[in-house]
């Protein structure tokens, strides 16, 4: 897998609301390992849209990622233009750290917010111009990932397309390695 796109939960739908929160370690060292596990095996572009919470934090373990290979880049393609542009201060700053950081950045719509359908546009483009997905998700917890769940579950009936999902049990397992680890 040359390409994939990281996506989950948004941070508000995980109960966090600020960046001290102890599950923002937990998610960041399962994504770390995945990502990790995946550079070995020959991964070159991490793709995410920019949302805040999984995409974001996935972002930042690029960046710490790139220390052991260079090679890694990073692209956020994002639904529409300035989709930070009503997010408060600390949220802004956050997204322009990986913003910065990004290789490559454009966005699907080429225009400001419109409708719902810009996210779903997204979603497609980005699965069509990738070989995978790692995606946080535990159907336990509903909330927005389903939707992206649904398009490629449909888009892998007919296509090549490798899904990896990191779920609550895993985000158990990696909470208690931390617990006995100085990561």
């Amino acid at each position: 897998m040359k390409t994939i796109y990281v996506t989950g939960y948004r941070a508000h739908e995980l109960g966090i609301f600020n960046d001290k929160h102890p599950g923002i370690a937990v998610i960041k060292k399962a994504l770390y390992d995945q990502l990790y596990q995946l550079c070995d095996e020959g991964l070159e572009w991490v793709v995410i849209s920019g949302q805040l919470g999984v995409e974001a934090w996935a972002a930042e373990t690029v960046i710490k990622l790139q220390e052991h290979f260079p090679k890694l880049k990073y692209s956020m393609i994002t639904p529409f233009l300035d989709q930070e542009k009503n997010w408060n201060e600390p949220k802004q700053a956050q997204y322009i750290h990986i913003l910065n950081h990004a290789d490559f950045v454009t966005s699907v719509t080429k225009r400001p917010y419109e409708a719902p359908w810009q996210f779903i546009e997204k979603d497609k483009f980005i699965i069509h111009n990738t070989d995978g997905m790692l995606l946080v998700y535990d159907e336990d917890n509903e909330a927005s990932p389903k939707y992206v769940l649904k398009l490629v579950e449909k888009y892998m009936e007919n296509n090549e397309y490798e899904l990896r999902r990191i779920t609550a049990y895993d985000l158990q397992i990696v909470a208690e390695e931390l617990q006995r680890s100085d990561w």
